[in-house]
């Protein structure tokens, strides 16, 4: 074989060294995918009990039908109908259940038994309302679960809890402009140009005790049917206990202990309570140690 040819085929021929470089490269690869943090797409849940309609809308804007049995994933937001209650049971046993006409965002999820450092729970109550049965993951590090909502962050102390927000309504928050601006007329000598622009929607629309959510002021209200959680925003922080029941209607506004149930409702079909310990759907009084699981 002549030097051309000796030559030609050491070309084509990868050299050892390429190759275990190129091994190297696979495994180093391979380990950084291994080390990622959790992310979108993960199956972290799946839904146990469903009475209805409900859809997840995944991070890449596709929707999808759940039934019974059907994985929900980290970064869905999951949507149930009118007439429809969802139980979701958590990688860590926990459990969340969705009322209906709720919209209910996975923002992270991530649990391991044998590493807690890396554990994670954070949601956001976009709509509607909740009961939330703490996990393995909030019995462990407490720390690691929030729950947004627009008007402030719930935290736990390992706890079985009730949240609803409430929003205003477009018809209501229009009523109140009109209202407003009417009686700044009226005070000021019927120039409308003259009234001062203050009409603010959402606080105005706080204001009504007659909203079309049974009587319900706009807001959010939480219930405590076990252990303890923590209500924090830009007005203050305030903790409640089991038994208790508590309002903020807005960002700005300090967390506030309600002496009793204002009229929360949460009835989920019986067959839901059947791996709960019992939980009876029945309307409590505040007082501590009564079991409800009420919002409507």
């Amino acid at each position: 074989m002549d030097k051309r040819s000796i030559a030609i085929k050491a070309e084509r021929t990868p050299s050892k060294r390429v190759f275990w470089w190129m091994w190297f490269s696979v495994l180093a690869i391979a380990s950084l995918i291994a080390m990622m943090p959790a992310h979108a797409g993960q199956v972290v849940g799946t839904i146990t009990d469903i009475s209805g309609p409900m859809v997840a809308r995944r991070v890449d804007g596709s929707i999808r039908a759940l039934t019974a049995q059907s994985a929900v994933e980290q970064g869905d937001t999951l949507v149930t109908e009118k007439a429809t209650y969802a139980r979701i049971k958590f990688i860590d046993n926990g459990e969340i259940t969705l009322r209906p006409g709720t919209q209910f965002k996975i923002e992270n999820f991530s649990y391991e038994v044998a590493k807690p450092e890396n554990d994670g729970a954070f949601f956001t109550l976009l709509k509607g309302g909740l009961r939330s049965i703490t996990g393995l993951l909030g019995k462990r590090n407490h720390d690691k679960f929030g729950l947004n909502t627009p008007t402030a962050t719930i935290g736990i102390r390992g706890t079985t809890f009730i949240a609803e927000y409430i929003e205003p309504s477009a018809e209501k928050v229009a009523a109140y402009q009109r209202s407003m601006v009417a009686d700044l007329e009226t005070q000021y000598g019927g120039s409308r140009s003259d009234a001062p622009q203050a009409a603010q929607p959402f606080l105005l629309a706080q204001n009504d005790a007659g909203s079309s959510n049974g009587g319900l002021n706009p807001g959010l209200y939480v219930q405590v049917l076990d252990g303890m959680i923590n209500v924090k925003n830009n007005g203050g922080s305030q903790n409640y206990s089991a038994g208790q029941f508590g309002f903020t209607g807005g960002f700005q506004q300090p967390p506030i202990i309600l002496p009793n149930n204002p009229g929360l409702q949460f009835n989920p079909p019986p067959s839901f309570s059947s791996t709960t310990g019992g939980m009876q759907n029945s309307i409590g009084n505040g007082k501590p140690g009564d079991v409800d699981c009420i919002v409507r």
